[in-house]
Parts: C-alpha cells; sequence; structure tokens
C-alpha cells in the first residue's frame, strides 16, 4: 500500500532476530503458511497459560511454560517474516490479525501469570492493561503520523519472554523468593511486572507528550477557524 506507516523496531534483540526469522523463513516448507505461523503463536500462548496454573501442583510445569514461550516466539515473530520473505504480504490483513492476536496472546499471559502461585492477580492485570494500551497508543501514532514504530524503548516482546523465561528458571531452582510488603505476599515476579508498569508508564508519558508538541506545532491551536467563520 502507498500510504502503508513506516514501521520502525527499536529493541535490543531486533537486528540480530531479523536476520534469523529471514534465514528461518526461507527454509519452512511452502505448505506452512504464514496464517498456520499465527495459529502456532497462539497454540504457544495456551500452553504458557495452562503451564502458569499448573504450576499451583508443581515448578515443574514452568519448564513447559518456556517451551511455550518458545513456541509462541516461533510462530508469532515468523508470521509475518515469512510472508514479506516470500512476497505474498496482505498489509491490511496482516496488520489486523497480528495485533489481534497479540492482544489475545497478552492476556492469556498475563492471566495465567496472575492465577500462578508467582504473582499476584492485580499485578498481571495490570501489566495487560499497560500492554493493551502502549498497542493503542502505537495504533493511532500509525494513523495520524504515519509512522509505526510499535517498540518503547529497547525491551519488546522477544525481550520480554526471554527475561520471563529466566524468571521461570530461577523459579524452579531456587524458589520465587518471597517477599512481604505492607502484608501483601509477593515474589520477585511481583517486583518485576510492577517495575515494567512502572516503565510502560514513564514510556507512555513520555511519548504521548512528544506526539503532542509535533501535533500542536503541525496544527497550531491559533489557527483552528471555528465552524462557521466568514474569516475562514
Amino acid at each position: 500500500m502507498g500510504n502503508e506507516p513506516r514501521r520502525r523496531a527499536t529493541f535490543l534483540t531486533s537486528s540480530l532476530e531479523k536476520q534469523l526469522l529471514t534465514a528461518i523463513a526461507a527454509r519452512l516448507p511452502r505448505r506452512i503458511l504464514p496464517d498456520h505461523l499465527t495459529l502456532i503463536g497462539l497454540l504457544g500462548s495456551a500452553m504458557v497459560t495452562i503451564g502458569y496454573v499448573l504450576s499451583n501442583r508443581a515448578p515443574a510445569w514452568l519448564w513447559f511454560v518456556n517451551l511455550g514461550f518458545a513456541v509462541n516466539w516461533f510462530g508469532d515473530s515468523l508470521d509475518g517474516t515469512t510472508a514479506r520473505v516470500r512476497r505474498i504480504q496482505r498489509p491490511r490483513y496482516g496488520f489486523y490479525l497480528d495485533h489481534l492476536t497479540d492482544a489475545f496472546s497478552t492476556l492469556a499471559i498475563g492471566l495465567g501469570l496472575g492465577l500462578s502461585p508467582y504473582m499476584l492477580l492485580a499485578v498481571g492485570l495490570a501489566i495487560v492493561t499497560g500492554y493493551l494500551i502502549l498497542s493503542i497508543n502505537v495504533y493511532l501514532e500509525s494513523q495520524v503520523l504515519g509512522d509505526f514504530r510499535f517498540g518503547y524503548g529497547v525491551i519488546g516482546p522477544t525481550e520480554t519472554r526471554l527475561i520471563l523465561m529466566g524468571l521461570n528458571t530461577l523459579a524452579v531452582l531456587v524458589g520465587p523468593i518471597p517477599y512481604t510488603v505492607f502484608g501483601v505476599r509477593a515474589t520477585v515476579f511481583d517486583v518485576f511486572g510492577l517495575a515494567a508498569v512502572a516503565g510502560m508508564t514513564l514510556m507512555l508519558g513520555r511519548r504521548v507528550m512528544r506526539n503532542l508538541r509535533h501535533l500542536a506545532h503541525l496544527e497550531p491551536a491559533d489557527t483552528v477557524k471555528a465552524e462557521g467563520d466568514p474569516s475562514q
């Protein structure tokens, strides 16, 4: 599409990941289509949710969660890359499906964390809420600025998966490292989650202020004419 917004990634691993994904996509069997990979990504999200819930029975289920994150990364990251490598992009269809499934995956993973013994449900839901608000801001930017910058800082979906996989491994090997704050039992997962929420809030605030300054420069308030003004 001629008016398709510019896509920019700012994540820590984005350059290396792009090379890896392109190499994998070029070697995938032709019968595996981007939509199949999208379904694989959703399957990975479901595995994460199920694994976190079952970790109430045994911490070893966190290994299953890590496998789910790997499956989710494979499907979620490769669907768009495969379409681009094969030159079968469907920009509007892909944009809609990709971000809709991202929202479902985020909700599933956040709920899974909140229903596990490692994170308070309120913290898990706060992470989901923060992510969805950041996503809405990105979609608005793509419309009003024509700039689809789908990253905030250097932490993106892949980096988040790696961090959570590291925390899962830590929880299996040494335990969840519990804390008690104002009488509420919390773990290192909650500390990470609250730090993530605080970081998302700060990044959103900075980005919103920058966007508003830019838009105000493009559309100064003193040049806006009232409807029906004869001086228009």
